[in-house]
C-alpha cells in the first residue's frame, strides 16, 4: 500500500470528521427548546432528495430485500436521532461526542450476543475502560436524562452497525441508506404530527436550515469515510476517525464557549486510547508473518 495513498486515506478521515461535527454543530444551534420530530422529519425528507441524484447505485432486483431488518433500523434511526438531538443540545459539544464513541465498544459486546464472537483480553480492557471513561466524564453527580439520551444514541449507534450485517450484501450502501430513509419517513410524520398538536404547535422555518445543514454535512462525511477505506486498509486509517472528539473540543471552544475540563480529558482518554490500542493490535495480527 503507497504512503501517499494510506495519508491521502488519513486526510479524507480527518476531514470528514471535521464535516460531522459540522453537522452536529447546526443540530447544536437549534436550541434546546427545538421542536426535535420537526428536525427529524425534515432531515429524513430532506436525506431522502440528496440521495436521489445517486438512483443508478440503487438495486432493481428486490428493492426491499431484508425489508425485515431495514424496517427495525429505521425505527431505530429515528430514536437515535431523537438521542443525538436531545445530547447535542443539552450537553457540550465535545461531551455528547465523547459518548458517541462508545458505539464502537458497544458493538463488540452485541456481537458476542448476535454473533457468537470472542473477545480478546484487550478487547474486554477497552470495554471496561471505555464504560468508566463515560463515568468520568458524565459524573453521577451531573447524571441527567441529556446524559441517558447520549448513552442511548451510542447503543443505538452500536445496534444499526450490528444488523447491518443481516442486510443482503448485494445491497449498495446508498441503496441501504436510502431504504432506511425511506421507511423512516412514515414514522417521522407520525411523531412531527403528534409534536404538532400536543407539544409545539406552528410550524418553524429556521428548523429547515439546521435540518439541511446537518443532513448535507453527515452525507459528505459518509462519502469521505467511503472514499477512504476504498483507497486504504481499514486497518492503517481507523485511528483517524477518533480525531473527532479533538474537532469537537475545538469546536465546542470556539463556537460555543465550551471549555473542556480534566475530567473530559480523562474520560475521553480512557473511551479513545483503547480503540486506537484496538485498531493498532488488529493492524499487527493482519501483517503476514517475516
Amino acid at each position: 500500500m503507497p504512503v501517499t495513498t494510506t495519508r491521502r486515506a488519513i486526510l479524507l478521515l480527518i476531514t470528514g470528521n471535521a464535516l460531522a461535527l459540522i453537522s452536529d454543530v447546526f443540530v447544536k444551534m437549534m436550541g434546546s427548546d427545538a421542536p426535535v420530530f420537526q428536525f427529524i422529519f425534515m432531515r429524513t425528507a430532506l436525506t431522502l432528495v440528496l440521495l436521489l441524484p445517486f438512483y443508478k447505485q440503487f438495486s432493481s432486483e428486490k428493492p426491499f430485500a431484508g425489508l425485515k431488518i431495514h424496517t427495525i433500523r429505521a425505527f431505530m434511526h429515528v430514536l437515535g436521532i431523537f438521542c443525538m438531538v436531545t445530547a447535542l443540545t443539552h450537553l457540550p459539544l465535545a461531551t455528547a461526542n465523547a459518548i458517541f464513541y462508545l458505539a464502537p465498544l458497544l458493538v463488540m459486546l452485541l456481537a458476542v450476543v448476535m454473533f457468537n464472537e470472542k473477545l480478546t483480553w484487550l478487547s474486554v480492557a477497552a470495554v471496561i475502560s471505555g464504560l468508566l471513561g463515560s463515568i468520568v466524564i458524565l459524573r453521577p453527580v451531573e447524571f441527567n436524562w441529556a446524559a441517558v439520551a447520549a448513552l442511548g444514541g451510542a447503543l443505538v449507534l452500536a445496534v444499526n452497525a450490528v444488523l447491518v450485517r443481516l442486510l443482503p450484501p448485494q445491497q449498495s450502501s446508498t441503496h441501504k441508506l436510502f431504504i432506511n430513509h425511506l421507511l423512516m419517513l412514515p414514522v417521522a410524520i407520525a411523531l412531527f404530527a403528534w409534536e404538532w398538536v400536543t407539544v409545539a404547535p406552528g410550524w418553524r422555518p429556521d428548523i429547515l436550515i439546521y435540518a439541511f445543514g446537518s443532513g448535507a454535512f453527515i452525507l459528505i462525511y459518509g462519502l469521505t469515510v467511503l472514499l477512504a477505506y476504498r483507497s486504504a486498509d481499514a486497518s492503517r486509517v481507523t485511528s483517524a476517525e477518533y480525531t473527532g472528539l479533538i474537532w469537537a473540543a475545538l469546536i465546542g471552544w470556539i463556537m460555543f464557549a465550551e471549555v473542556p475540563d480534566l475530567w473530559f480529558v480523562v474520560g475521553g482518554s480512557m473511551i479513545v486510547v483503547p480503540l486506537v490500542l484496538l485498531g493498532l493490535d488488529q493492524q499487527r495480527r493482519r501483517q503476514p508473518l517475516s
